[in-house]
């Protein structure tokens, strides 16, 4: 068959995909709420508490924390089973994949160690990832089937995510590790049901009253307005990014108001996260002063984790505890015995990786949105664009934890202030960055890229827009190669136009596969671009709002790019996979690599060849033509002609990296 896909029992069928049925449950339960609202009652307001007897401090990066190197027992031996079941069902001849787990199951860092990572790209990123995940994940109906890859989900230690692709990891971490299907499977139609994914209605209105989320626009408005202010009055800064991303949580986060008070912290409490449930989640973000241009090779990467915010790079080289982020530290320990907690609301994490997008916001300044705006509300993101200036309204203002720690390379020692921005804005748009760190010692890489890469006169006239073109993965590749690096190793990946002319940004590809070719251990990197597999899946990234067919279609189209249409476009692609999961662990244990690996590394491994030339048009054609989707576009008609053009030049001017 060639068109299986997991949508949910509720989700309408897609009238012209294909004869073939979804796989769907007969009862979906209702979406669980997160049980523990750190901040509570206080919302978005981070509270004064007195510093804990173990006085919080930065520690520095030379080595894992204590609490990810405890986690990692618990995660690492919680995979095994389901790395078990998920090789026994790939079909990897001439190795028993049980006995080798059987062999190394008392020893769970000789087995493979999974990560993957979920490029940005605004909802189109979100959605795409989410297609990838959902046909990695053993909870989703008919994913253990033949030709399918789920429990890959369930067998990886992290999971990162960047703009687009934090709300994704975000989402389903402050969801109680939430499934993508459960998610879709929602029935908003009763009172107590969530809200999630819900993008029929932008940021701009506000979700529909029903559901947990029952407030009008202007009631909407009004709550973004006090969350804001609350923290404001407390004493501690705001930008636009505040708004951005207490707008965004409420379809993100399955709470009242959008959760003010769920803290990314506060995952490290929560008993699926503690008992090894899930990947350990992992948010990107760029450091960047006011004013500053940052490059691939300049910038210092941040990477938000239950325990942490922080960067292994040279400049800072240390992390701070996440859940006292906030309090004014000095040479590496608090200032006084008072300490600040509330401040790293999950909704600001998602916002600061994603921080770029909030730009959008600013296109309201100026226009007449009476109809749809409350007035407070344009009246406070003017007070703040009027503040911090239109060339910097995309930064998050994050109390500096580094202030005076490691003076001679860090820049931004002597400030008070620690500015973060979108974490794509280095160019390198797929979190790859915290999945290398020589630390870590992962094994390999299942990188998502949902970039918006390809525009109408790149690589030529006719070129279809929004498409990866490599370059994301490119500017990681050249950045393990200069000073930032750090001690981190990537596989060598070719130009651009090579890309383009060998049809890398097309198809799935393995960069990497013989590790004898690198001078440390380097992970394998299975390359997943973005492609039409059943439904153009190259929106825009700013467009805002998506029905739920739309919404569906690009899930679907990247469910059927990562099973690569459920194993009827390669019969072997399981078995693929699965060579690519296990080839760091068989070099590890001596293992014989099996003929069938061969024959898919033959495959899918870049062999090293490079093409250069200017390359010609690139206008993707779909790879499975008898199931494509066809859906009314979720493209919003809800902006004034005044906003849609002021979007359009946001984009022109200052967006043209994604």
């Amino acid at each position: 068959m060639k068109f299986l896909a997991s949508l949910a029992a509720s989700t309408a069928l897609l009238s012209a995909a294909s004869a073939t049925p979804y796989p769907h449950r007969e009862e979906v339960a209702a979406l669980v709420r997160r049980a523990f609202a750190a901040n509570a009652p206080h919302g978005y307001t981070p509270q004064t508490v007195s510093c804990p007897s173990a006085t919080p401090t930065i520690r520095s990066a030379a080595r894992l924390s204590d609490n990810e190197t405890a986690w990692l027992e618990v995660r690492r031996n919680a995979t095994v089973q389901p790395m078990r079941d998920l090789l026994g069902r790939m079909n990897i001849t001439g190795l028993d994949t049980n006995q080798y787990i059987d062999n190394h199951q008392n020893n769970a860092s000789a087995l493979p160690n999974i990560g993957i990572a979920a490029s940005g790209g605004g909802y189109r990123a979100m959605l795409n990832g989410a297609g990838v995940i959902q046909a990695f994940d053993s909870r989703t109906p008919n994913s253990t089937a033949a030709g399918q890859l789920g429990g890959l989900l369930q067998a990886a230690t992290y999971l990162s995510g960047l703009s687009g692709g934090s709300w994704l990891v975000g989402s389903l971490v402050s969801n109680n590790f939430t499934s993508i299907s459960d998610i879709l499977s929602q029935d908003t139609s009763a009172d107590d049901s969530g809200s999630l994914w819900q993008l029929g209605n932008s940021i701009f209105e506000g979700p529909d009253t029903g559901g947990i989320q029952l407030v009008d626009s202007v009631g909407y408005y009004g709550d973004l307005v006090d969350q804001v202010h609350g923290k404001e009055d407390a004493g501690f800064n705001t930008t636009i990014t505040d708004y951005w991303g207490r707008a965004l949580s409420y379809q993100l986060i399955n709470a009242t108001d959008g959760g003010p008070a769920y803290t990314f912290s506060s995952i490290a409490q929560q008993d699926w996260f503690t008992s090894g449930s899930s990947p350990l989640p992992l948010i990107v973000s760029d450091g960047r002063s006011p004013g500053q241009t940052i490059i691939s090779d300049n910038s210092t990467i941040y990477v938000f984790s239950p325990w942490e915010l922080g960067s292994d790079d040279p400049t800072v080289y240390g992390f701070a505890p996440l859940q006292y982020v906030g309090t004014n530290f000095s040479s590496g320990s608090p200032s006084t015995d008072q300490c600040i907690v509330g401040f790293d609301s999950a909704s600001y994490v998602m916002g600061t990786s994603s921080s770029l997008f909030n730009a959008i916001l600013t296109t309201l300044q100026g226009v007449n949105t009476t109809s749809a705006l409350a007035s407070a509300f344009q009246d406070a993101l003017e007070s703040i664009l009027s503040d911090i200036g239109q060339d910097n309204e995309d930064i998050a203002d994050w109390v500096n934890p580094f202030r005076g720690y490691n003076n001679a390379t860090n820049v931004n020692a002597p400030y008070n202030n620690l500015t973060l921005v979108d974490g794509g804005e280095d160019g390198q748009n797929i979190p790859l960055y915290p999945l290398i760190q020589p630390n870590r010692n992962v094994d390999v890489i299942f990188a998502i890229d949902s970039s918006a890469d390809t525009t109408e006169t790149s690589p030529a006239n006719g070129s279809a827009l929004n498409w990866p073109d490599g370059v994301s993965i490119v500017r990681t590749y050249e950045r393990s190669l200069s000073d930032m690096a750090n001690g981190t190793s990537f596989p060598a990946v070719p130009d651009i136009n090579s890309f383009f002319n060998l049809g890398l940004n097309n198809r799935p590809t393995f960069f990497g596969c013989n590790a004898s070719n690198t001078t440390s251990p380097t992970p394998l990197v299975v390359y997943l671009p973005n492609a039409p597999y059943v439904y153009y899946g190259n929106t825009s990234t700013y467009q805002m709002s998506y029905n739920d067919t739309e919404r569906n279609a690009i899930i679907l189209n990247a469910y059927n790019g990562a099973t690569q249409g459920n194993a009827s476009l390669d019969a072997n692609w399981p078995a693929c996979v699965g060579c690519a999961i296990l080839s760091r662990s068989l070099d590890r244990t001596g293992t014989d690599v099996p003929d069938i690996c061969n024959q898919c590394f033959s495959r899918y491994c870049w062999d090293g060849t490079t093409n250069s030339t200017a390359p010609g048009p690139y206008v993707p054609e779909f790879k499975i033509s008898d199931a494509m989707v066809k859906v009314t576009s979720g493209a919003s008609a809800r902006f004034s002609g005044s906003v849609v053009m002021a979007v359009a030049t946001a984009v022109v001017v200052g967006f043209a990296m994604l």
